[in-house]
């Protein structure tokens, strides 16, 4: 099988790459722009003709759009571009699929909720009700796919973070460690998700697809959710960055989200259920401390 990954420089992306060493299927990385030691394929997914030519040119049997526009703030006051890539260019790469009988792995986020209160894990059938134009464009971007028809599998995740790129992680190591005190938000509820257990959870629908070979269509199509297993603060989430990095002359406090003014209302409780992907495809999803810890240790920062 033929395997497109967009957004391959980005943090999911690159585990995608370590992924893909593991397996026997060819993949093809591409991005808008090429990183220094990897080979990566131009690609604009908002180019509908070039999304076409390279799927028909390299018999592509299914693509993992890892590219999106992730920068919740900003997505207020760029609302076009947001749109173009959250929402226009999953439905081109959907159109594609479809042309090809493939399929398309999406991954999506826990902002599509987060404007009802409530306070159990979501589950993939409740109503997305997002309170931003990230979240909305998202939401879009799901509902596209499902029109065109095309065998599909949306993943939404959470609280994302690897070795690679800006993240919550590397953001916090470098505070922790420089700072003697810091306020951070405990009012937010959610999960960390190591990007490369998410990678892992994707070769599993992969190798999925690749055993059903479907010839009328997949019969695991549907949105799933994603991200460790556990429950935290991003208080609580900093703190055990900063025990385990050794960061501990930093004085860590708890505060509310509105002590930090933001254009956007974010999701005050955004824990994925998971049950469906884990009965779906068979995965024993990690505890999101173990993870963590495996991830700095990639790092460098554990031992």
């Amino acid at each position: 099988m033929n395997i497109l990954v967009t957004g391959a420089n980005g943090q999911l992306g690159n585990e995608m790459r370590i992924i893909s060493k593991k397996t026997s299927y060819n993949f093809l990385f591409t991005d808008v722009v090429e990183a220094e030691g990897v080979e990566t394929t131009l690609l604009d997914i908002t180019d509908a003709e070039a999304v076409e030519k390279m799927v028909q040119e390299q018999h592509i049997g299914c693509i993992v759009n890892c590219a999106a526009y992730t920068n919740v703030d900003k997505a207020e006051s760029d609302a076009a571009l947001c749109r173009k890539l959250n929402a226009a260019a999953p439905k081109i790469l959907a159109e594609a699929m479809k042309k090809v009988g493939g399929l398309l792995i999406q991954i999506s986020t826990d902002y599509v909720f987060g404007g009802d209160p409530y306070n159990t894990p979501c589950r993939e059938e409740q109503k997305g009700t997002p309170t931003g134009v990230y979240g909305e464009t998202k939401l879009e971007g799901e509902q596209y796919i499902e029109a065109t028809g095309c065998d599909y599998v949306i993943i939404r995740t959470a609280w994302l973070y690897s070795e690679y790129g800006k993240n919550f992680v590397k953001t916090m190591l470098n505070l922790t460690a420089s700072k003697p005190a810091l306020n951070v938000v405990f009012d937010q509820a959610g999960t960390p998700t190591y990007a490369l257990d998410l990678a892992v959870a994707i070769e599993a629908v992969l190798n999925d697809y690749a055993a059903e070979n479907p010839k009328n269509g997949y019969s695991k199509t549907g949105i799933y959710h994603f991200s460790n297993e556990g429950v935290c603060s991003w208080y609580d989430f900093t703190k055990v960055i900063a025990e385990l990095a050794g960061n501990t002359a930093c004085d860590i406090q708890p505060c509310h989200s509105n002590e930090f003014p933001s254009p956007v209302t974010r999701p005050a409780y955004s824990v994925l259920d998971k049950t469906k992907i884990k009965q779906t495809f068979g995965l024993k999803i990690p505890y999101w401390t173990d993870s963590l810890k495996v991830c700095m240790r990639n790092m460098g920062v554990l031992k």
